[in-house]
Order: C-alpha cells, then sequence, then structure tokens
C-alpha cells in the first residue's frame, strides 16, 4: 500500500509540474502566472477540488507517444468563490502550449456538463496556442463539442471568459459565445487570423497587440468587456462579476444586508445644466442614486456614448443602462445598440432587474451609420428591452426625442415605471429643428427671420420640451426632483420584486442580428 501511494504522490507532483520547471520559469519571466496559480487565486482557500488530474492524450503521431504529460494540458475542477459553487478550467500552456485536442476538449466538457447539471457558473481561463495539428481533426471536433455546451448553457448558467494569453483561430469562438470576457494588457490577444496571415494576404503590417491585444478589443472592437492591468485583476475582476449574479436562471443574484437610512441626494438637484445643450457626466447621476462604490462598469471603453454596468440598490443587484451626454450628446449609434443590447439580454436571462438613465437626443444621422445598420443595430437594443421580463424601471433625466424615446425602455415597450425630473424634454424632436419645421412659413414671411424663429422655438418648447404632457398621458408615471430620485427607485424595485410576466408560447423570437 505505501508504494502505491509513494506512486500516487510522484503522480501528483508530476502533474502539477506541467511541462516541468523550466517551463514554469519561463511562464513566470514573460509576467504570467501559471494554471494552476491562477485557481489558487480565483477560488476561496482550500476550495478547489481538481478532475482528471491524471488524464493523458491517446495520439501517437508526430512524436506525440513519447511525450506524455498528466492533465493533457488544463487543469479542470469545481470549488467556492465566496462560498458559491463554481466550475473552472485554466489552460496550462506550459504543455504542448496549452493547444486542445481530444483528451484536453473532454475534460472541458466535462466541467461544463457539471456546471449545467447541478446550476452553477462556469469560468475559462484561456492560454492556449490552439488546436494540436498533431491530432487533425479531433481538435477541430473537440473545439465543436465546447461550442455547442457553450451555446447550450447560454442563458441557463453564467459564463465567463478570462483570455490570460494566446487565443487565435477557432479557440476565439467559446469566448465569443460565453457572457463576458476579460483580457489581460501586453499579454494576451485574440484573433481569427494571425498578423502573418494577415502580411500575406492583405499586406498589412500589424503587430498581434495591434490586431488583437486587450485595448484594441476593449476599445475598437468590443469584443472584450474588460481590459485588466495584469492577470491578478483580471481575476479579481471575475470574482467581482460573479457577486452579481445568480448561480442559475433559477434564482435571484445575491442579496447584500442593508439598514435604509435617509435616501434624498439633494446633490443631484445640481446636476444638469442651465444649458440644455451642455454635457454632463451620467456617472455622476449613478453614483449619487445607488449604493456607494457598488457600480461595476462594464465595456467602459467601447461605445462610450452609453453606459452600462452592475450596482446594487438597497443591497439589491440590478442593471443599469444609461445615455451619456457627455459623449456625442449621448446619441444612439451602431456600436452602443449594440452594448446595450447585449447587456440587457444578460440581466433579463438571469433576473438582474434593469435601471434606464435617459438622456437620449436621438440617432446618430449619416452615411456611415446607415451604411453600417444603424436601423437593424437599433432595433436590436429595441428587441431587447421588449423582450425583458424583469422588473423595468426608467428615470428621464434630459432629452427624450424621437425614435430613441421609445427605444429606451419606454413604457410603451413594456417599462414597468417611468419617472421623469422637471428637466425633463419628451418630445419628436429639440425645439429648434421642430420650430424650423412646423413654422416655416411664418418664419420665412417675418420681417426678421432669426427674431421669429427663436419666437416659435420658444413657444414648442413650453408647450412640448417638458415631462408634463407626457404624464397626462399616463407614459410618465411621475414628475419627480432629482433629490427624490434614489427613495423612488428603491420603493419600486421593492413593489416589482414578485414580477411575473408570461412571454408568448414561441420555439424563441427572430432578433434582428
Amino acid at each position: 500500500m505505501k508504494e502505491r501511494i509513494d506512486k500516487l504522490n510522484q503522480k501528483i507532483e508530476e502533474a502539477k509540474l506541467g511541462g516541468g520547471q523550466k517551463r514554469i520559469d519561463a511562464q513566470h519571466a514573460k509576467g504570467k502566472l501559471t494554471a494552476r496559480e491562477r485557481l489558487d487565486i480565483l477560488f476561496d482557500s482550500g476550495s478547489f477540488e481538481e478532475i482528471g488530474m491524471l488524464v493523458q492524450h491517446r495520439s501517437t503521431n508526430f512524436g506525440l507517444d513519447k511525450q506524455k504529460f498528466l492533465g493533457d494540458g488544463v487543469v479542470t475542477g469545481y470549488g467556492k468563490i465566496d462560498g458559491r459553487l463554481v466550475y473552472a478550467f485554466s489552460q496550462d500552456f506550459t504543455v504542448l502550449g496549452g493547444s486542445l485536442a481530444e483528451s484536453h476538449a473532454k475534460k472541458i466538457c466535462n466541467v461544463m456538463d457539471l456546471a449545467m447539471k447541478n446550476g452553477a457558473p462556469i469560468i475559462g481561463l484561456n492560454d492556449s496556442g490552439g488546436a494540436r495539428i498533431q491530432e487533425g481533426v479531433v481538435s477541430l471536433g473537440g473545439y465543436a463539442d465546447i461550442f455547442y455546451r457553450n451555446t447550450m448553457s447560454s442563458g441557463v448558467i453564467p459564463q465567463l471568459s478570462a483570455i490570460m494569453g494566446p487565443c487565435a483561430g477557432g479557440a476565439v469562438y467559446s469566448p465569443a459565445l460565453t457572457d463576458f470576457i476579460l483580457m489581460v494588457e501586453n499579454t494576451s490577444y485574440m484573433f481569427v487570423t494571425g498578423p502573418n496571415v494577415v502580411k500575406t494576404v492583405t499586406n498589412e503590417d500589424v503587430t498581434a497587440e495591434e490586431l488583437g491585444g486587450a485595448d484594441t478589443h476593449a476599445a475598437k472592437s468590443g469584443v472584450t468587456h474588460f481590459a485588466c492591468e495584469n492577470e491578478v485583476d483580471a481575476i479579481e475582476h471575475l470574482k467581482q462579476l460573479i457577486q452579481y449574479m445568480p448561480s442559475n436562471c433559477e434564482e435571484e443574484a445575491p442579496r447584500l444586508p442593508y439598514n435604509s437610512g435617509n435616501e434624498s441626494r439633494p446633490t443631484l438637484n445640481d446636476v444638469i445644466p442651465a444649458n440644455p445643450n451642455q454635457p454632463y457626466d451620467i456617472r455622476d447621476v449613478i453614483q449619487e442614486t445607488l449604493d456607494s462604490d457598488t457600480f461595476l462598469e462594464v465595456h467602459k471603453d467601447y461605445a462610450e456614448n452609453i453606459v452600462v454596468g452592475f450596482a446594487r440598490l438597497a443591497g439589491r443587484s440590478i442593471g443599469v443602462v444609461a445615455n451619456q451626454p457627455a459623449v456625442l450628446a449621448g446619441v444612439l449609434d451602431v456600436n452602443s445598440s449594440k452594448k446595450g443590447a447585449r447587456f440587457v439580454r444578460f440581466c433579463d436571462s438571469f433576473n438582474i432587474p434593469l435601471l434606464v438613465f435617459e438622456d437620449v437626443p436621438g440617432f446618430l444621422p449619416g452615411t456611415d451609420q446607415e451604411w453600417n445598420a444603424i436601423i437593424t443595430n437599433g432595433a436590436k437594443l429595441l428587441y431587447a428591452f421588449s423582450e425583458a421580463t424583469v422588473p423595468r424601471v426608467t428615470v428621464i433625466t434630459r432629452k427624450a426625442y424621437g425614435g430613441a424615446y421609445d427605444v429606451m425602455n419606454s413604457k410603451h415597450i413594456g417599462a414597468d415605471m417611468n419617472f421623469a425630473w422637471p428637466t425633463a424634454e419628451i418630445a419628436v424632436m429639440g425645439a429648434k429643428g421642430a420650430a424650423e419645421i412646423i413654422f416655416k412659413k411664418e418664419i420665412n414671411e417675418a420681417p426678421d427671420k432669426e427674431v421669429k424663429w427663436k419666437e416659435k422655438e420658444q413657444e414648442y418648447a413650453e408647450l412640448f420640451a417638458n415631462p408634463y404632457n407626457a404624464a397626462a398621458r399616463g407614459y410618465i408615471d411621475e414628475v419627480i426632483r432629482p433629490e427624490q430620485t434614489r427613495e423612488k427607485l428603491i420603493r419600486s424595485f421593492e413593489m416589482l420584486e414578485n414580477k411575473a410576466v408570461s412571454l408568448p408560447r414561441k420555439k424563441h423570437g427572430n432578433i434582428p442580428l
């Protein structure tokens, strides 16, 4: 028995060393942690249980019969994060470059299946050179097995991906199918075809960082939701995200204890500038309205004219969607519509109530927007809100013009409670443009066209550029003082806590993709 135990201990140590001490040292030299070190930071101390430590690859082609590594380049298992069950896999770049093949894929599929069966989140720590070419089509099949499980898990359990190194070719599609992607600056990258292929095909000179680095995907493509300074920062972001989510679609997100007090926020009375065309930062409204230091912004560097993220209100987890007047006056465009729609659909999938702060002058005009399908992309946000069955509350702080008023969680598309500040302007368009159209003849016939135009602009503004007409129609539930916003929201979400909505019977809708 002692000999067998000694042999087992030897195998465990061999598995933990992965590709050997030299390769581990090389990993550290690049500023990267090993697969196991990442899991140690991710999970509560001593809670991680590994599955499949002794698995080996089966291929004997191209010299693989002479290279046998325990674990086959990926560490899989489960543990606790803040006391809650979470499954994870962590690819080990020190073993055959973390390349994916039959046994490697089966290990990942195994923990994904367990996560689905037990209704717990799955986290993937990706650090792989791609498919193991020595195993041919078996590697491609392994990827497809994972993609299928990503798709079946979507909306059932939260799926999070952290890119800790290379992620290229077909490997990028598994993270793309998950709910959130995190990347590490300067050490991780994602692309379908690498710089060398790009150079050959298009004659473009581009580095891996420029083509698919963290900053590129955070600001330009929107592929990644968080660009993190280092691996520890990325793992801490993963742990933060999990705190705002339920374990599965049948549960509610964890709620923190909260003792109510004076919920009035007088500083909100001074947020909106006197000049309706002057910008302000919507984050000031978000931070002042919600629980202190709880706002976790998602997609911060992408489509900055809309702000989305998780926060807490009286200890309750909520999703925030807000127009950002400080960027492009808060207009909706192609990218902001996609960003907002994606976030709304995630929150709705996992029973996270939605809070919308609205200050939107409309959709961004121009050939660039029209040719890039602002019609279809704007409809994505409209569809996402219309389909959502979670509690939905809107606060109109200033402008709510045109079709964008409808899209931003209006009463007409199923919002539960809609509030407006006295500064709200709810109309088809701004007073200046409306006056020019309605009173065109009078303005042209006037001795002083500019004076007449301003007179008619003021007339239109007094009649329509306010929240009271909408309130008279019941489109706005209440016009409130800004300082009352937090108190009204707390009471609204408490009232909506047991909201139940049944959608029409169907296989699924056809969102305008």
